[in-house]
C-alpha cells in the first residue's frame, strides 16, 4: 500500500467546493486541494444529466481517507457524492514528504 494519495471529488459549484477545501487543508486532511472547474455527463436515477461541476485534487495521505470520506459528507449536498482514492505510486521525494508534514 503506498502511503500519499490522490482523493477525488466534485461539487455542484466553487462556493461550496472552497469551503470543502479548506475544511480539508485546515483539519490537516489535506496538503493541499486543487479545484478544477468540469462538465460532467453521468446517469442519474435512470436520466442522463450534463452538469457544470467543481473538481477537487485533494493530495493527502492513503490512511486519511476515512476521515477525508466523514469530513466530504458531512457537508456535500450529493446523496452519494463522488470519493475516489487514487494511489500515489511516486513522485518527487521533497513533494511527497511535504505532503506528510502538512497532513496529521
Amino acid at each position: 500500500m503506498t502511503k500519499y494519495s490522490i482523493i477525488i471529488s466534485t461539487f455542484p459549484d466553487k462556493e461550496s467546493a472552497k469551503r470543502a477545501a479548506k475544511l480539508l487543508v485546515e483539519k490537516r486532511l489535506a496538503a493541499c486541494v486543487q479545484l478544477l472547474p468540469i462538465e460532467s455527463l453521468y446517469s442519474w436515477q435512470g436520466k442522463i444529466c450534463n452538469e457544470s461541476e467543481i473538481m477537487l485534487l485533494i493530495k493527502s495521505k492513503t490512511d486519511l481517507l476515512g476521515e477525508i470520506t466523514a469530513a466530504i459528507r458531512e457537508i456535500h449536498t450529493y446523496d452519494v457524492p463522488e470519493i475516489v482514492q487514487v494511489p500515489i505510486e511516486g513522485g518527487l521525494s521533497e513533494y511527497l514528504e511535504w505532503i506528510w508534514d502538512c497532513t496529521k
